[in-house]
């Protein structure tokens, strides 16, 4: 799952991630033909794990500029919050 919105990002360009995954979820569910609350549940998982894969990539952005403490959570907090637009 995290390489298939890894490749969405990738190809969506400067689309943000929630964006992007909130769109391929949707997709998702309807080529499996999901309607009502399996479609409902469905969306909501796909797009915490998507909100997860943002944390974990800010992270290792967070990581790759070595910050650490405070400026590490500010980061990681702002970076998943932009996502999340």
């Amino acid at each position: 799952m995290k390489s298939f919105v890894m490749a969405i990002v990738l190809v969506t360009g400067g689309m943000s991630l929630a964006h992007a995954a909130s769109t391929s979820c949707a997709d998702q569910a309807t080529q499996k033909k999901l309607s009502g609350a399996a479609k409902t549940s469905f969306t909501k998982k796909c797009m915490a794990d998507s909100k997860a894969t943002a944390a974990d990539q800010c992270a290792a952005q967070a990581a790759d500029k070595k910050l650490y403490g405070a400026a590490k959570t500010s980061f990681v907090k702002k970076c998943v919050t932009d996502a999340s637009k």
